[in-house]
């Protein structure tokens, strides 16, 4: 639980673009915490006496109650004996809108509007575990304010295949960025008294058979990469409850897997909290609760018919299993719901939801998660003098991603297109010529298959329309300047189904070379989740923008990058790859397999596959350009010896050489070249962000514990850090490299 982190808040520092066309936004009201370390709330014991009295009056069908969904998104209450639901939504992009109770169906509320937060994916690209913070703090607050129990986020599991479905709503492919992120969104969002549900664990990284596929990895793999950031979880933030993943790992579904759920998650790291089984992913009655799932949530059926509902009061009362477990999971549920106050709401917290100050959060993340890619002859930010006219291409830039796709989305009163925020942002006078140039359509005809594209994926149709095309060419032929908003969107991106390729959908890149044709002074923006085959329009565009699923505030936070208002400062969460050959999923044909997946790539995930196998990256991880340019110089280390419980504080001079203030990330990368186990060629062991003015220096500082250089000894089944020699590489992403320095461990 002790966190070296200083949690805090970012919201009012530099970004001072308005939330709405006509006025400012409101303050963000989220708090401080200015402090050498930072716990989270841990379950609470205070009432347990109260509760064993508690279970000792319930029947056995009460007990089972609240062991399994009594509705879509809650369980059941004892209303004899003052015990309210447990209530659920889901949040990865915000507070879900309501669910009716016995289907998907919405429930047609006209009071559950809700922030739209930008997507993970954004998030991990700021490289801010402060806005992490801001976005946990925020959620947290529209969450209790719709009278939630539960929010089931954050999503972390790894980032293993650009292809990935649900690669938008995780974080990142690394470990340590992935845990630095999701330590501070668990600990602001439990501050609301909602628990955080940490999912999916685990071993979650792929849509395709995700069923039932059995995943296959190696001890020290599982512990190195995938694992790091759910142990920070619970042992760092406290999370109050976990969400068990559909997949199987080693023969066992993860549900019913007692070596995860009871030996690694209770035993080992100490978890306190619940196990919530994602929907429909318990498959038998007595393993998943004797491995420790406590509650079962699930589709559309009558709830009775669930493995926790009759069958589970029958196996009780025929002795073949012992009510002895169903009273664990009962205690652990109440102990939560004692927890965050749910049980007499006494002094719980109250929140907020949908208000300017949460749109400024939304705003906030956005605009520093926005990464530059290319920019040639300083095309950007864009020089209106003399502009009269703007073209706007793309339906991205009118398309709205916060509903959309399988996956959870939010229904939201505001959510700003790229269209909208040039609206807001550019000066009266200026004409915008908008033509949609390409349609998002797919075929109703073409069934999906494996290997065309994974089960249930929309296909999309790549041809497009002349008209639409010659409307685009004329639109870009007679404007100044044209920007095209291109890439994907919540549709195509998906959870249930992962891509088949990196190609552009929709017939885009053809589009796009038209335009580019026609008017050399075109801007191309990305908004997409996940990597996509962008090599060739890169290669013949002047300027190049990333940007994301992003939120109510997106289009806003988007127009003031392109516009200069806000400096770009993101940086990329995962590597771009010039070919999905190169990823080390598909070099190593490893992916998605069939009944069964073996990662054969091992601890050699995203970049530490590129880097180690000498593999370009189109892009490489932590990438992202600036308006402004930074040098480092003096690299240095507090000491050159270190014991294994020291704190290595590593510093080095970043100095803003350009022309305009802007935010820069040092990243250190540790490498041991003669360690007695394959090793990375480096792996990210600290950052920091920090703000620099121009012509000033700032010398910034990387604390590096010890401990962080260790690998998994399986033989010992401990973390060991080998004595030696230590480089650490300085730089602003892992292809960047400025300076480098070594310590040594004794």
């Amino acid at each position: 639980m002790k966190n070296n982190l200083i949690y805090a808040s970012a919201i009012a520092a530099t970004l001072l673009a308005s939330c709405d066309t006509d006025k400012k936004p409101e303050a963000a009201t989220a708090p401080t915490y200015v402090a050498e370390s930072y716990q989270g709330t841990p379950i609470t014991h205070d009432f347990d006496a109260k509760i064993d009295s508690l279970i000792a009056q319930m029947t056995v069908e009460e007990k089972a109650g609240m062991l399994h969904g009594n509705s879509m998104f809650a369980t059941a209450a004892i209303e004899r004996l003052g015990i309210p639901e447990l209530t659920m939504a889901d949040g990865p992009l915000g507070v879900r809108e309501e669910i009716s109770r016995n289907s998907w169906a919405p429930a047609g509320w006209d009071n559950d509007f809700a922030t739209y937060y930008p997507a993970a994916g954004s998030v991990a690209a700021t490289w801010s575990p402060e806005l992490s913070y801001t976005f946990g703090h925020s959620v947290g607050e529209e969450s209790i304010a719709r009278d939630k129990d539960v929010l089931l986020s954050p999503a972390i599991n790894i980032i293993r295949t650009p292809l990935g479905g649900r690669t938008y709503e995780y974080f990142t492919e690394d470990p340590f960025l992935n845990k630095k992120l999701a330590v501070p969104f668990v600990v602001g969002l439990q501050e609301n008294d909602v628990a955080a549900c940490v999912k999916h664990f685990a071993a979650n990284n792929q849509e395709t058979h995700r069923d039932y596929v059995d995943v296959q990895i190696d001890e020290r793999t599982l512990r190195e990469i995938y694992l790091p950031a759910f142990k920070a979880a619970v042992q760092e933030a406290d999370a109050y409850s976990m969400m068990g993943a559909y997949n199987k790992f080693r023969g066992e579904y993860l549900c019913e897997n007692d070596y995860m759920l009871n030996k690694v998650l209770r035993d080992e790291w100490g978890f306190e909290g619940i196990v919530i089984s994602d929907w429909a992913a318990v498959h038998d009655t007595k393993k998943a609760l004797e491995a420790g799932t406590d509650v079962e949530m699930g589709t559309p059926k009558p709830f009775n018919e669930f493995y926790y509902g009759d069958a589970l009061i029958e196996d009780v009362k025929n002795g073949k299993i012992d009510e002895k477990e169903l009273d664990k999971s009962v205690k652990r549920i109440l102990q939560l719901m004692y927890t965050i106050k749910s049980v007499d709401d006494k002094g719980r917290a109250k929140g907020s939801i949908s208000t300017e100050a949460h749109y400024k959060d939304s705003y906030n993340i956005a605009a520093e998660s926005i990464v530059l890619l290319k920019n040639e002859a300083n095309t950007l930010p864009l020089q209106l003098d003399g502009v009269k006219s703007i073209a706007v291409i793309g339906n991205n830039a009118m398309k709205k991603n916060a509903l959309g796709g399988f996956g959870a989305g939010v229904k939201t009163k505001r959510e700003v297109t790229p269209l909208e925020g040039l609206k807001n942002r550019l000066p009266e006078g200026i004409q915008i010529n908008y033509a949609e140039g390409y349609q998002e359509r797919y075929s109703e005809n073409k069934k999906a298959v494996l290997g065309d594209i994974t089960l249930n994926g929309p296909v999309p149709i790549n041809d497009l329309d002349p008209k639409m095309v010659e409307e685009a060419v004329n639109a870009a032929k007679n404007s100044d300047v044209a920007v095209i908003f291109a890439g994907s969107n919540r549709d195509y991106e998906t959870e249930a189904s992962d891509r088949a390729n990196l190609d552009l959908p929709f017939g885009q890149k053809e589009l796009i070379e038209k335009v580019l044709a026609v008017n050399p002074n075109t801007v191309v923006v990305f908004i997409a989740g996940a990597p996509f085959d962008i090599k060739e329009v890169t290669e013949q565009s002047k300027a190049v923008v990333w940007s994301w699923f992003n939120g109510s505030e997106g289009g806003n936070a988007l127009a003031d990058v392109l516009l200069g208002t806000v400096n770009p400062s993101g940086k990329l969460p995962w590597t771009m790859p010039i070919s999905i050959d190169d990823s080390p999923a598909h070099a190593t044909n490893s992916f998605p397999g069939d009944e069964t997946v073996s990662y054969d790539e091992g601890i050699l995930v995203g970049y530490r596959w590129f880097d180690t196998k000498n593999v370009a990256p189109l892009y490489p991880f932590g990438y992202g350009l600036s308006y402004t340019n930074f040098e480092m110089t003096n690299p240095a280390t507090d000491k050159t010896e270190y014991t294994e419980a020291d704190t290595i504080f590593v510093s080095v001079d970043v100095k803003n050489t350009g022309d305009v203030d802007g935010k820069e990330v040092v990243q250190v990368y540790m490498s041991k070249k003669d360690s007695k186990v394959q090793r990375a060629a480096q792996e990210l062991k600290g950052f920091n962000k920090t703000t620099i003015k121009v012509g000033e220096s700032n010398t910034v500082t990387v604390a590096i514990p010890v401990k962080e250089l260790a690998f998994y000894n399986v033989d010992s089944k401990k973390w060991e850090v080998e004595k030696g020699a230590y480089t650490f590489n300085i730089g602003n992403s892992s292809r960047n490299i400025s300076e480098t320095i070594t310590i040594k461990i004794k």
